[in-house]
């Protein structure tokens, strides 16, 4: 096989290099002979009056040589790839791609010879002679188009590079207008860039070739023919040499055989038309049938004289009709594409016979090798869209990722982005293998939906997300199959498209915290017996006068008595936490929250509007509420959840994103004391008991449960904290008396986050807790009033029965917010 002419490894984007004086006096011949046909070309239909004088001439070359002679080459469209470590080998793999064109640029001594020879022979043989244009195609190309024969092309590779750069051009700038949408945009400028028809054709057609001299002067043939291998489009989204051999032959440019090369320079002609991923036909027929598909047995199907090479072989007897039928069967049209390259090859002496012959009578046998892409592509799709959320959406993240919608999708399909994550995939295959043992995905006559998140409390960083459904984009398959949805339940409106969920006592953590920041004791006396709370104090709003008279109930009908914090904490007592919050100011509750970084899911500030919503009627997203766990966990310091570690450009450039943004949220005395009384929760009569992993790491936690809907538990060692959140994504199914393998739905919070956390605790083993300040445990006599005596040791309800868990009983909450008014 004969090399091309020139050696060198040019990377992208093209660099640039001297042309020799034969190149550059090639160029220029060219354009002065051309300059004088194609003038007179493009003013005779307008003009024919004038075409014949002696001026017409003149008057065409100033008209062509007034054209643009710089053609900008704009960076390639590159996928932009989301990475994990790998913890087995440290490397960062990738988790998927997301891509308009999927591209891997190569090095000229990445792609094989083989693979140039094929493209040189079919498209341009004489490419390293001319200066950029084939004098003779192109101007047989133009007469022809001129007197209204079939449309030809007679481009060089130049032209066709010039021609693959503007029409990427009209990809990348296409947006919908006021009177067209992009899709109609963008196949306007496509046209405007190809069409060779009329006379407009014929001033894109001279544009190009004038373009195309200039790049030649600019650029090295080696630099332009690899510049045309990379940007070609090879069918449907796949471009570039490199993305075609991985995707057609499950190889690489620099290994492909000869009769891969030739099958690839064939589809590179028509890319639509010869793709070879379409069993069952890529060419459309005028009756319903397709044509150019797999093997079916027979070659009845295939236009006459597409096959005229091998009908040759066939003749002289080179091959037998066995290797005629296996030859012509599999995507016939292609071969037909294929076998005109290889001929050209054998003419132009890039092969010998022998070898134009072995190439023929293989088949086109494709090995498809699809590229990963999107979030349904991997094995950790919930987590992946998390991330794809931050990207198009998170405010933080504009300096990375562009202040527009329209900047956000380019990083996100056209950069070339590296985003590197922080998924721990021992972390997150234990939570998605929790999940799909103890949820089900969908359960009939209910919305059910659960979710896990688990955080790395020093840090922020999400280790891992999991969901009982299955990932999809597909609006129409989402809507009429509940067991398939896009939305991330762990995340907000930002970064999930939820709106979190009401969190029931896991919501009694702010009062807990403000009720330690005014100085009291974890071992005060409180009355929390169950009565009506008249009024809360709300310096903010007014305070909040119950003038319904509702009673907001604890869960299951357990009765209250007069107890302490410690008690209230580890049973989750309602009526407690009420007697603390009338102690306090639900202004300050609201501010403590907010000092942990919890919004409502869609971004309002939370709004404790009455008793009911101390014990948890507010919709908060199960990441952020994670977060603030974590904050406790972590002596105080809050860290803003985040699933990005780093984003690298295409040029190897860090790019600035937010990393670890921590800050002390509550005193290091304040958060010991809530951790003190938050062990009390996982251990033995505390509701959360049933989820602790007892491997000997300490832990906090909190049970959560509104009314019957929805449930929660959230549990943290001080390294990581886990909240799983399961119940109703819209409606009001009763989790208490429904079972998914034999185990209560309102119970199964319990073990996925035991699963989860044990495994975190294997992986980012925790310490103890510090020790609580003395003015935090000091202690008070209690004297229960006989009519609301304490419960009797291990008699704390179990919450997998509809025990004692929390959160006002049905109807029995004050109400969703009508519970009371406010006193001005």
């Amino acid at each position: 096989m004969k090399p091309p002419s020139e050696v060198s490894s040019p990377f992208a984007p093209i660099p640039r290099s001297r042309r020799t004086a034969a190149g550059v006096l090639g160029g220029l011949v060219g354009l002065v002979a051309l300059s004088a046909t194609a003038g007179v070309l493009i003013v005779a239909p307008l003009a024919p009056a004038i075409a014949i004088s002696g001026s017409a001439a003149s008057t065409a070359v100033s008209l062509f040589d007034s054209m643009p002679s710089y053609l900008e080459i704009d960076r390639l469209m590159l996928p932009t790839t989301i990475y994990a470590r790998d913890p087995a080998s440290g490397q960062d793999v990738e988790l998927t791609s997301f891509y308009d064109q999927n591209r891997v640029p190569v090095a000229f001594d990445e792609v094989s010879v083989v693979m140039y020879d094929a493209i040189l022979a079919s498209e341009d043989p004489r490419f390293y002679e001319h200066g950029g244009i084939d004098i003779l195609g192109t101007t047989r190309a133009l007469v022809s188009n001129v007197q209204g024969g079939a449309t030809q092309g007679g481009s060089s590779i130049s032209q066709q590079y010039v021609k693959n750069v503007l029409v990427q051009r009209c990809e990348r700038d296409a947006v919908a207008t006021d009177t067209a949408s992009r899709d109609e945009v963008l196949r306007a400028c496509w046209l405007d860039a190809t069409d060779a028809s009329g006379v407009d054709g014929y001033q894109r057609k001279l544009q190009e070739i004038r373009y195309a001299v200039a790049v030649e002067q600019e650029y090295s043939k080696n630099d332009i023919l690899l510049g045309y291998l990379n940007i070609a489009n090879f069918g449907g989204t796949t471009y570039g040499i490199e993305a075609a051999a991985r995707y057609y032959f499950s190889t690489t440019a620099s290994r492909l055989t000869l009769g891969q090369a030739a099958a690839l320079a064939g589809i590179v002609q028509n890319p639509n038309t010869f793709r070879i991923d379409r069993p069952g036909g890529s060419i459309p027929g005028a009756d319903g049938a397709s044509f150019n598909k797999a093997a079916d047995g027979s070659v009845d199907d295939v236009t006459p004289g597409t096959l005229a090479a091998l009908d040759t072989l066939l003749a002289d007897g080179s091959i037998t009709q066995e290797q005629y039928l296996a030859a012509g069967d599999a995507y016939s049209a292609t071969k037909g594409r294929q076998l005109y390259v290889l001929d050209r090859m054998r003419e132009d002496g890039r092969i010998t016979k022998d070898q134009y012959v072995a190439a023929a009578v293989e088949p086109i046998a494709p090995a498809l090798q699809p590229a990963l892409v999107g979030c349904a592509a991997t094995s950790a799709p919930f987590f992946c869209q998390y991330v794809v959320y931050t990207v198009r959406n998170d405010p933080d993240y504009a300096g990375a990722f562009g202040e527009t919608e329209q900047d956000r999708q380019r990083s996100l399909t056209r950069d070339g982005l590296n985003i590197y994550t922080t998924l721990d995939w021992q972390l997150q295959n234990a939570a998605q293998g929790a999940m799909q043992q103890y949820a089900p995905q969908t359960v009939a006559g209910m919305d059910f939906g659960a979710a896990t998140v688990s955080i790395e409390a020093a840090t922020g960083r999400i280790l891992a997300i999991s969901q009982n459904n299955l990932f999809t984009e597909d609006r129409d398959l989402a809507a009429t199959n509940p067991a398939y949805t896009s939305l991330i339940y762990a995340g907000d409106l930002v970064h999930g498209a939820s709106k979190g969920f009401p969190t029931g006592s896991t919501f009694k953590l702010f009062t807990l915290l403000d009720w330690l920041e005014k100085g009291h004791s974890l071992y005060q006396s409180v009355n929390g017996s169950l009565r009506l709370i008249p009024r809360l104090a709300d310096r903010c709003e007014g305070t909040w006068i119950n003038r319904e008279k509702h009673v907001v109930r604890n869960f299951g009908g357990v009765r209250g008595y007069t107890g302490t914090p410690m008690q209230f904490t580890a049973q989750s007592l309602n009526s407690g936490y009420l007697g603390m919050a009338e102690q306090l100011d639900l202004c300050d509750i609201e501010e403590v929250a907010a000092r942990l970084g919890v919004t409502r899911g869609n971004g309002d500030p939370i709004d404790i509007d009455g008793a009911a919503a101390i014990i948890g009627t507010n919709n908060i997203a199960p990441v952020a509420l994670a977060a603030a766990y974590a904050a406790v966990a972590n002596n105080g310091v809050y860290c803003v959840p985040r699933a990005i570690d780093r984003v690298v450009d295409a040029d190897g450039t860090e790019l600035a994103v937010p990393g670890d943004r921590c800050s002390q949220a509550i005193s290091p005395g304040v958060a010991a004391a809530a951790d003190f009384a938050l062990q009390g929760v996982t251990r033995a009569g505390g509701t959360g008991a049933a989820g602790n992993p007892n491997d000997g790491t300490p832990t906090i936690g909190k049970t959560g449960t509104h009314e019957q809907y929805q449930t929660w538990f959230v549990q943290s060692s001080t390294r990581v904290t886990t909240a799983a959140w399961v119940g109703n994504t819209d409606g009001f199914g009763d989790l208490f008396h429904t079972s998914y393998s034999g185990r209560l739905l309102s119970a199964i919070r319990l073990p996925l986050v035991r699963d989860i956390q044990f495994a975190a605790d294997q992986l980012y083993p925790g310490g103890g807790f510090a020790d609580p300040p003395p003015e935090f445990v000091r202690r008070a006599p209690v004297t229960p009033p006989p009519s609301t005596p304490a419960p009797p040791p291990g008699d704390t309800p179990d919450p997998g029965r509809g025990g004692g868990d929390d959160d006002g009983g049905r109807g029995g909450d004050g109400g969703r917010g009508g519970d009371g008014g406010r006193d001005h």
